[in-house]
């Protein structure tokens, strides 16, 4: 589970007020040494210097290493069980298991570090579900349900109703809001890009775990996940992807749960009919991405005034006149470079 499982570490860190982000810096030499141990960032050589925002943009494991020494062992199994990672969440179905989790007199050293990015561990995706809910929602854990009502088939009376069950307060409003804008970050700046949908904010954070066998972890055999959600701002809806040791591909969650979630998502979209957001965040690119840029707004402009602020499109307009008095696509929204950008004139 690790990566997903580094949310809890991030928001226990910032709920216990260990790290500032954006001030408490890491130098990332590509590994870490705790006790016998030695843990490796995903990327050799490391990161270099990094920002605790970075931290987690990067996925960097020797960072939550670190997150998770400042917390102690004491607070940071607190935070395992306030967010529901030792027990059934109770969900209405059959054979629901608790996960893999260290008994607290057996962590040691190395098992606190691994716990930090989520390694040696097993949660299960509703557990996932549910401790991340807590985390973006404003820090209330809820019990979670499939079966919303059972109504009577000839009168339509409503006999059984799953209502809001809240269990437990996990971390503060205060919180819970930085932890979306760092999840969105992750989404907009970090691993999580290949999520990324135009027009909409979305969070979430990459996951890559190894996969154990008799003790061992095995060689290029990964789970690979992706956890998001949107509207960041204000989540409605929670996706979680886990892909079993995909084939011929790069095994990293951004890489190929990622892309998954982000096609769940905009079905959802389409579906549920959710408005774009108002304030959308504009993506970082790299020279490989394809690029999106938002459209200008033209109404009432000349074409002459129009050519002039319309870089970046293909510029077609019909009809007769000076003024612009309709475009398509509509003003400010994330289009691809290069698109045709159709205005009609008075």
């Amino acid at each position: 589970m690790v990566g997903t499982f580094k949310i809890l570490t991030l928001s226990a860190a910032l709920e216990e007020k260990k790290i500032n982000l954006f001030e408490d810096y890491y130098y990332d030499t590509g590994s870490i040494k705790v006790a016998s141990a030695r843990i490796k960032c995903w990327k050799a050589g490391g990161h270099g210097s990094e920002s605790y925002l970075q931290v987690v943009q990067n996925s960097c494991n020797p960072g939550f290493v670190i997150m998770g020494q400042k917390l102690g062992t004491d607070k940071l199994y607190e935070y395992v069980e306030k967010f529901g990672f030792t027990q059934k969440t109770g969900i209405d179905l059959n054979g629901e298991a608790t996960g893999i989790m260290f008994k607290k007199d057996k962590i040691g050293p190395v098992e606190q570090a691994t716990i930090s990015f989520g390694q040696g561990i097993s949660v299960t995706p509703i557990q996932q579900v549910t401790g991340v809910s807590a985390a973006i929602n404003g820090g209330t854990l809820y019990k979670p349900y499939v079966l919303k009502y059972i109504t009577e088939p000839e009168t339509n009376n409503i006999i059984l109703e799953n209502n809001k069950v809240e269990v437990r307060k996990t971390i503060s409003e205060e919180t819970s809001k930085l932890v979306r804008e760092t999840l969105e970050s992750v989404v907009s700046e970090g691993t999580g890009k290949n999520a990324f949908i135009e027009n909409y904010r979305v969070g979430g954070k990459t996951g890559t775990a190894q996969k154990v066998k008799d003790g061992a972890y095995m060689s290029n055999n990964y789970i690979t996940s992706f956890i998001g959600f949107f509207p960041a701002d204000k989540p409605e809806y929670v996706v979680y992807v886990a892909v079993d040791n995909a084939k011929g591909i790069t095994q990293y969650g951004g890489t190929i749960a990622a892309p998954i979630a982000k096609n769940i998502m905009k079905s959802i979209i389409n579906i549920d009919e959710v408005p774009q957001s108002t304030e959308p965040k504009e993506r970082i690119y790299t020279w490989l991405d394809t690029k999106y840029i938002k459209t200008p707004d033209l109404i009432g402009k000349t074409i002459k005034e129009a050519k002039k602020i319309t870089t970046g499109f293909n510029f077609e307009y019909s009809g007769e006149g000076e003024k612009i008095i309709y475009q398509e696509p509509q003003p400010n929204i994330y289009v691809k470079e290069n698109s045709i950008l159709k205005v009609m004139l008075n």
